[in-house]
């Protein structure tokens, strides 16, 4: 095996990945594991392994973004040996590791979380009260401990001193020196925390958190001193040729993310870096940002929209808004429904965090000019402005944060007043915000609003209104746009003329850890916006046929049948989880925190008589005609990814056909044998889709390496535009280097293809040159004007390499 390239020498800055594949580490999936699969993803043909969180997490975590320790590799997945004993296997097999980080937040587990257990026994004079952002006045000089199943007074028996460590259940918590031996309730007062009923954290909490997760503790890594603490064992991996690229894990929860971007940038020495930021439909990422690009939830709304046909979706619409007759904002319209969805958030699971923002702008309004405004008048203004944000959140001052809170935003909070003058609260809190001042009140208003913002967004769009509006359910996904789903192959190309021009190796991506359905999943959805009015039919049958336990409520219903369709075959316990938790992040019904058990016995009476039982040899049969068109989005997204401007990142799976719901469903362990590759040897007639992807994948990846400079950071990117009958059927590219150009040749709505005559006289000029398909199974010679029917075969897809001879 050869040495990878980047790792010439121990501190040197890496180049950029030409593909990544994500695994999700756990203790039953360890470093070991990892290490058993690097000949496989060698032999796939990907340049670096991206790994989850691998810094000390809370025990059994499945997931790892609840750190405890900065210092240490985490020792249930094999400690720091086991990391370098994966990084020199993958190594020698010319691989390098890219390692997901965790600025924003740690385990709020004070018996895991020493910094924390520190400040827990000390108050704010431990040297780790600096780390977090805990508001010691609003808390009466205590940090609120949301932890107890009931009020306090019911508590008491269950809380134990032992030594000088309190406990309630299997949760400790250090004494502060000299109470051990006081009565329990002189004990509690003393301490340098209260803990308290969980249901009081929404009002009352006074540390930051990650969204509205109370087990999730904000770190303030803008402070110099805590950005080396939290970062030393990180920057000595890289440091050390151990690792050689970063994903941040969402920026957008720190006091300044461009801040923190540019001493990360300094300290990595310029390593390849990522970062999970969500753009809002139009929003660009920030310039001055010294990163690589996103991690790529832009490339996948942009690809996912060119496979939903719009007069289909529309038809969809109207069918769901008939079918659910959901009022416009509980899922009836889309923008109706984010914004009811932001209010519900604003005011009860981020109300603590809306107060604190109320306190900060009183501290802020000392002038003559800005006081008088009532704390009522301030929170409804802030909470006005809030909800009204378009973005996940403003950076900087002045023009920046104007471009997101606009004049029509501003216009439209007033109108939540009665009284004219009181209304003012709204022009007081925006001119703060726009304003300059860097004294420590003023940044830490901007700071805390657009952390807030980040959080309501990500609760209000992501978790909630997803969930609530579904007419094309493959389009409610992180980053989407499910009120325009569509999009035209024109906008697919302006976004990749962006992409190659400001972002060359920035992220792309069409499944993750957090993807709310996989992409095949995705796919196979897309398809009945091709056909509105089977679909309609299959609805009808389906709803009849489960009458023996009908869905509880019809958005459920609808959602259900559209999942059904997306995995094919619902596995009752995998539909249960899933529906379980659309409901319940829906909120219109049942929720994470004030469940309505009969309903939720309702939802799984109705996935067991419906989706996962005797009405699925229904959906079977309806998808029997639109399987061939279900794998021809399959294959063309994935070859889009492939080869589209940045490095695609490939979910762990995803080189085959890949069909995972929401997390924890698309976490489950996958399976890397190498006999898959000895399958592609078959005659392809006895190929499955599983094949077709995988063949399709390597050799995409292979076509990367080999012609590199096509696809790096100084590549071309030039769209190529079908003429003919079916030209809109058709989304072609090349990507061109000093060599000549590559070009992938994808389709797109099959099915309406197909009704209409398929693709008849439709070609495509190919630039100048003699190119063969390098997925074909026969070499052909193409050049000049090709015909799309002849080029693309049953598949519907080619990648056009020049020719050799």
């Amino acid at each position: 095996m050869t040495t990878a390239p980047f790792a010439a020498s121990a501190g040197a800055a890496s180049s950029a990945p030409s593909a990544t594949y994500r695994l999700q580490l756990t203790p039953d999936f360890p470093f070991a594991a990892a290490e058993a699969a690097v000949p496989y993803l060698a032999r796939l043909g990907v340049s670096h392994l991206h790994l989850s969180p691998v810094l000390e997490a809370v025990p059994g975590s499945l997931h790892g973004y609840d750190v405890t320790d900065h210092g240490r590799v985490r020792s249930e997945l094999g400690g720091e040996d086991g990391l370098r004993a994966l990084s020199a296997t993958a190594r020698a097999h010319g691989l390098g590791l890219v390692l997901d980080i965790v600025p924003n937040h740690m385990a709020a587990s004070p018996r895991h979380n020493h910094a924390l257990w520190e400040v827990l026994r000390e108050g704010p004079q431990s040297p780790y009260a600096r780390w977090f952002d805990i508001d010691w006045q609003a808390g009466g000089g205590q940090v609120l401990l949301p932890v107890l199943g009931r009020r306090l007074g019911r508590e008491l028996a269950e809380l134990r001193v032992e030594g000088e460590v309190l406990r309630y259940h299997d949760l400790a918590f250090p004494l502060r020196k000299g109470t051990e031996d006081r009565p329990l309730p002189e004990l509690l007062d003393a301490q340098w925390y209260r803990l308290a009923w969980w249901r009081i954290a929404r009002t009352e909490l006074n540390y930051r958190r990650f969204f509205t997760i109370s087990d999730l503790i904000g770190v303030r890594v803008e402070d110099p001193e805590v950005f080396e603490a939290t970062h030393g064992k990180l920057l000595q991996l890289l440091d050390e040729g151990v690792a050689h690229g970063l994903r941040v894990d969402h920026p957008d929860g720190l006091a300044d993310p461009g801040a923190y971007l540019r001493r990360l940038h300094e300290a990595t020495g310029g390593r390849w870096t990522v970062v999970e930021k969500i753009l809002a439909d139009g929003e660009r990422l920030e310039a001055g940002w010294p990163v690589a690009g996103t991690t790529g939830y832009d490339a996948l709304r942009h690809v996912d929209g060119l496979f939903v046909d719009p007069a289909g979706a529309g038809e969809l619409l109207g069918q769901y808004r008939r079918f659910t007759n959901a009022p416009a904002d509980r899922g009836g319209d889309w923008e109706e429904t984010v914004r009811r969805a932001a209010y519900k958030v604003v005011t009860r699971e981020l109300a603590a965090e809306v107060e604190r923002l109320v306190r900060t702008v009183q501290r802020c309004a000392t002038a003559p000019e800005q006081r008088d405004h009532a704390p009522w008048a301030v929170r409804t203004a802030l909470r006005e402005l809030l909800v009204r944000l378009q973005v996940y959140r403003p950076y900087g001052t002045g023009e920046s944060v104007r471009r997101v809170l606009t004049d029509e935003a501003a216009a439209a909070a007033r109108t939540a007043f009665t009284v004219p003058e009181e209304a003012e609260a709204v022009d007081l809190v925006r001119e703060l915000l726009l304003g300059h001042e860097a004294d420590p009140a003023h940044t830490e208003l901007r700071a805390r609003f657009a952390q807030t913002a980040s959080a309501l967004r990500a609760k209000a769009v992501e978790d909630t209104a997803c969930y609530r509006y579904t007419p094309l359910l493959s389009a409610a996904e992180v980053g989407g746009e499910p009120g325009r789903p569509a999009l035209a192959p024109a906008a697919f190309h302006a976004f990749c003329t962006r992409m190659q021009r400001d972002w060359p190796t920035g992220g792309t991506v069409l499944s993750t850890h957090d993807t709310k359905r996989s992409a095949d999943v995705r796919l196979a959805i897309d398809v009945l916006s091709e056909v509105p009015d089977r679909w309609a039919e299959l609805l009808a049958r389906v709803t009849t046929a489960a009458q023996a336990a009908p869905a509880p409520d019809p958005q459920l219903a609808w959602a259900a049948w559209q999942t059904a369709v997306g995995i094919g075959f619902p596995h009752q316990e995998r539909m249960r989880a899933v529906l379980l938790k659309h409901a319940r992040e829906a909120g219109l019904f049942t929720s994470w925190t004030e469940a309505d058990p009969s309903y939720e016995a309702a939802v799984e009476e109705f996935v067991d008589a419906g989706p996962s039982g005797p009405p699925l040899y229904t959906v079977a049969e309806f998808l029997r005609p639109l399987r061939p068109h279900i794998a021809t989005n399959v294959l063309s997204a994935a070859l889009l990814h492939l080869t589209m401007p940045g490095v695609p990142d490939l979910y762990q799976g995803t080189e085959q056909l890949y069909q995972a719901l929401v997390d924890p469903d698309n976490r489950r362990p996958v399976q890397f044998q190498e006999a898959r590759f000895g399958r592609l040897e078959e005659e392809r007639g006895r190929w499955g889709l599983d094949e077709q992807k995988l063949f399709t994948t390597v050799t995409a990846l292979r076509v990367r390496r080999e012609q590199a400079d096509c696809y790096g950071e100084f590549a071309g990117y030039v769209p190529l535009e079908a003429e003919g009958p079916a030209a809109g059927h058709c989304v072609a590219f090349a990507r061109t280097g000093i060599a000549g150009a590559v070009v992938t040749v994808a389709t797109r709505l099959s099915l309406r293809l197909a009704e209409s005559g398929g693709w008849r006289d439709t070609a495509l000029t190919l630039p100048p040159g003699r190119y063969v398909d390098a997925l074909a199974e026969e070499e052909r010679v193409h050049e000049g004007r090709v015909r799309l029917e002849e080029l693309l075969g049953a598949w519907g897809i080619a990648l056009l390499v020049p020719d050799g001879d």
